[in-house]
């Protein structure tokens, strides 16, 4: 079971974060699913995540990448280090498009049940990179 829910994590990561398909998206997200991550203020539901993908990273990263370093997989649970990167091409945040490479550090820790995402945990280091984009713009 565990390597099957790595796949569905890496198919998350290929197809949803890189290619923006909205139809695996919706295949791999279960009507309960809680983002524990979601920042204050912010939906929660599955919305929420792909708001911050199609709306956020992806106009923002041309030549979107997510390159997954270790996954790690324990019950339910799946575990990525990964980073998702692209060149700085429209507006991040309120930041202008600098042209400059960026790269974001994540680990997360996702629970799967019945072959889709129910639950969230995140960290990520998008407020260093928003910090040095602020100095190159």
């Amino acid at each position: 079971m565990s390597e099957i829910n790595k796949e569905i994590v890496r198919r998350f990561n290929r197809e949803v974060i890189e290619k923006g398909d909205r139809a695996v998206f919706e295949s791999l997200f279960d009507d309960e699913f809680i983002n524990h991550s979601a920042p204050p203020g912010m939906p929660n539901g599955a919305e929420g995540m792909w708001h911050t993908f199609e709306n956020i990273l992806r106009p923002a990263l041309s030549g979107l990448k997510v390159t997954i370093h270790d996954q790690i997989a324990e019950g339910d649970k799946i575990t990525t280090r990964k980073s998702i990167s692209g060149k700085h091409t429209g507006p991040l945040m309120g930041i202008a498009p600098t042209g400059h490479a960026v790269s974001i550090g994540v680990i997360d820790i996702v629970a799967i049940r019945n072959g889709k995402y129910i639950a969230h945990w995140g960290v990520n280091t998008l407020p260093s990179v928003l910090l040095a984009l602020q100095k190159q713009a």
